[in-house]
């Protein structure tokens, strides 16, 4: 059973493993349980991290408040 690199798997995810790499891979996962759960887990945390990207950024009235409190507090003052 071939070990892969953390490095190796991510190439493998984002479609950037050369065709050797990829088809080492696939073969492995014919037969390797773990490395199909380590793949699967890879995917999952690659779609999270997608759809963060997706979520526009609202911030709380409140920290804006702030922003802008703080924003008067050291703006150079006029005269």
């Amino acid at each position: 059973m071939r070990k892969f690199s953390q490095q190796q798997l991510m190439q493998f995810l984002y479609d950037e493993a050369s065709p050797i790499l990829k088809m080492a891979i696939d073969k492995a996962m014919l037969s390797d349980a773990e490395l199909q759960k380590e793949i699967k887990l890879l995917r999952r945390t690659q779609k999270q991290l997608d759809d963060l990207k997706q979520k526009p950024l609202n911030p709380s009235k409140k920290v804006i408040d702030a922003i802008m409190e703080y924003a008067k507090q050291t703006a150079p003052k006029k005269g």
